[in-house]
């Protein structure tokens, strides 16, 4: 039931016929985790607190940098250097006090997503990354919990529902992960800054769709945004019956190595269990500059990837060097320019900081 407080503050809901106070109630009643506290779940965070929704859970591992404040509008510039999921909280309860704020601070992962995501209605996946996306999919299937998708880069939105029942999964749409080497970051190609803040809400309008049972979903199709032209389209989608999570006859039965799947190991590649015996091996850091005074691996230095052309002089083509970044995808750019250069002993590290950075 909800109170006169609660009328008051959600009156705008409660004269929709669509919605009323049955749908209020539902809203209320309802718990939603939104995966990655960034540029998608600021926004949806923000708009699910103002909505009513009762629990809403937050997966997140990091700190507040000053490059989030572009886009990422849960956090302010006094929030710099805390953690993410902190602020964040302060900022929802403070919307909303009605409403039950969970944190989950840790790096989702194939031990621990089901335990986090399992008992809610909806999850949002607000990811950035190949490994992480596909573990939110998996995850959503296998607990039979629709996935509001988001994703962003430069100037460029997606948005569905996976996982609905009857509905295509991530896995349908994307059977295999693209090369590595080919899906620059966000830090690396840029990203409009209000961009996610159109794509998070329309995560966020998808998920109380869902609640509420109003409208019609996204589930079966996907919607593209081009913020250039201002132009959506959509693209229809349909359940694969040889999707190997969601199909008649599934492979993927359980959660696997995510990392592995998404950067399966080269013979140019190092692992991180094998980087731990390398003693002699000098580590190079081809991220950002802000990504490396958040933390990086003992011993690194630093040689940012756009740097690494004009500075390969600094390095001995006579040493063992394992490049890495966050997740393996710009390493492998810097080893291309390395071997080019005539490095026969480079090598880069599978999975990146992110991977190395859960194991310690």
């Amino acid at each position: 039931m909800l109170t006169e407080e609660e009328r008051l503050r959600y009156a705008r809901h409660l004269v929709l016929p669509e919605i009323g106070e049955e749908g209020q109630e539902a809203l209320k009643a309802s718990s939603m985790v939104i995966v990655g506290a960034g540029g998608l779940g600021s926004p949806a965070a923000l708009y699910l607190a103002a909505a009513g929704v009762g629990r809403i859970g937050l997966v997140d591992f990091d700190d507040v940098d000053v490059t989030n404040l572009q886009r990422q509008i849960l956090y302010g510039t006094k929030d710099v250097g805390n953690a993410k999921l902190d602020a964040a909280r302060r900022r929802l309860q403070d919307l909303n006090p009605h409403i039950k704020i969970e944190t989950h601070a840790a790096a989702l992962s194939s031990s621990n997503a089901l335990e986090i995501l399992r008992g809610h209605d909806v999850i949002l996946d607000g990811t950035d990354n190949f490994p992480t996306r596909y573990l939110v999919n998996d995850a959503s299937v296998l607990l039979g919990i629709p996935n509001a998708y988001g994703s962003i880069y430069r100037f460029d939105g997606q948005v569905s529902v996976f996982g609905a029942k009857g509905g295509p999964c991530y896995r349908c749409l994307y059977p295999e992960p693209p090369p590595p080497d080919l899906v620059p970051s966000c830090a690396v190609g840029g990203v409009l800054g209000v961009l996610p803040g159109v794509v998070g809400t329309l995560q966020a309008i998808e998920a109380i769709k869902l609640v509420t049972g109003i409208g019609v979903s996204l589930a079966g199709r996907l919607l593209l945004f081009d913020a250039l032209s201002m132009e959506m389209r959509q693209l229809k989608l349909k359940k694969n019956p040889q999707c190997a999570v969601c199909g008649e006859n599934p492979s993927i039965t359980a959660l696997i190595d995510y990392e592995e799947f998404c950067n399966p190991a080269q013979p140019h590649e190092v692992t991180t269990s094998q980087l731990a015996t390398m003693k002699d091996a000098v580590l190079v850091d081809v991220r950002e500059d802000s990504e490396w005074d958040r933390g990086a691996i003992p011993g690194a230095r630093h040689i940012r990837l756009g740097d690494l052309a004009a500075r390969v002089e600094e390095l001995s083509r006579e040493w063992d060097i394992v490049l890495y970044c966050a997740s393996g995808n710009r390493s492998a750019r810097a080893l291309a320019i390395l071997q080019k250069a005539g490095f026969r002993k480079a090598r880069h590290l599978s999975g990146g900081f992110a991977k190395w950075s859960r194991e310690h």
